[in-house]
């Protein structure tokens, strides 16, 4: 669902999907604005980005079968498990159209990516 269009906003690439992407890409937004009200949305790579500082936060993107999250986060061990099932081999967590949007654990994932982000 990507596209090679080089957009102008995270709104612009919302809009480029389907309606059911669409609100689960507001949800994660969403999720991200409440745990980092200061994050700053913006277009990186060609996909929702947000940063904090300039520093990257986070990357988001629709695809055919599932949203990406980019980067995977440390966390202790526990954490590491509950993201087991969604992780690839290229960094990124995935997370399945065809089931429920785990959104607990993208707000997990956004608030150790803060953590790092102030212990860097």
């Amino acid at each position: 669902m990507t596209t090679n269009k080089q957009l102008a906003s995270m709104d612009e690439y919302i809009q480029t999907l389907p309606g059911d992407v669409q609100e689960i890409l507001q949800k994660i937004r969403q999720i991200v604005q409440k745990v980092v009200p200061d994050a700053q949305e913006t277009i990186s790579y060609n996909m929702p980005t947000f940063t904090v500082d300039g520093k990257l936060l986070v990357h988001f993107a629709a695809w055919k079968n599932h949203i990406a999250l980019y980067h995977i986060p440390a966390g202790d061990e526990a954490f590491q498990q509950e993201l087991a099932p969604y992780v690839n081999d290229k960094g990124a967590v995935l997370l399945p159209l065809n089931k429920p949007i785990p959104y607990d654990l993208v707000e997990k994932i956004i608030r150790v990516r803060v953590q790092q982000k102030l212990d860097d």
